[in-house]
């Protein structure tokens, strides 16, 4: 398992994905597959860097695990509480203005990735996806 603690602010976007492709790379992940994880990875910490501190800055640790043709992704912050597999799914039959706002960046998580989970301990949100590569 590899592990960056980094700032949770937008500007470290870039380090994030660079670090998860590293290893998606050296499993010779498909372009198809990484660029899936990519938006996953994007979206997550973005949401972290934008909600989790409120005004303050705190860290995010990533972590990427490789495990029998599958990659885990793991977030964890120390920010408030928060469940975003809590939330329904937006309804996508209805058209953009129709829809209520929020809850699509995690909805594109939930269908690109093949699994993905959240809990809440030692005072840590940790959200989970995983993904095969293979």
């Amino acid at each position: 398992m590899q592990v960056l603690t980094i700032e949770a602010k937008n500007e470290n976007l870039q380090k994030v994905i660079d670090f998860v492709d590293a290893v998606l790379v050296e499993h010779d992940c498909s372009l198809k597959v990484q660029t899936q994880i990519e938006l996953c990875v994007e979206e997550i910490f973005v949401n972290i860097a934008n909600y989790a501190y409120g005004d303050e800055i705190g860290n995010a640790e990533v972590s990427v695990e490789e495990n029998d043709g599958a990659v885990t992704i793991t977030f964890k912050d120390g920010g408030i509480p928060y469940n975003p597999l809590a939330k329904d799914d937006p309804d996508t039959t209805l058209k953009a203005e129709e829809r209520e706002i929020g809850g699509l960046g995690i909805f594109l998580v939930k269908k690109n990735m093949d699994s993905v989970s959240y809990e809440y301990k030692d005072s840590q949100n940790i959200f989970s996806m995983k993904k095969s590569i293979i």
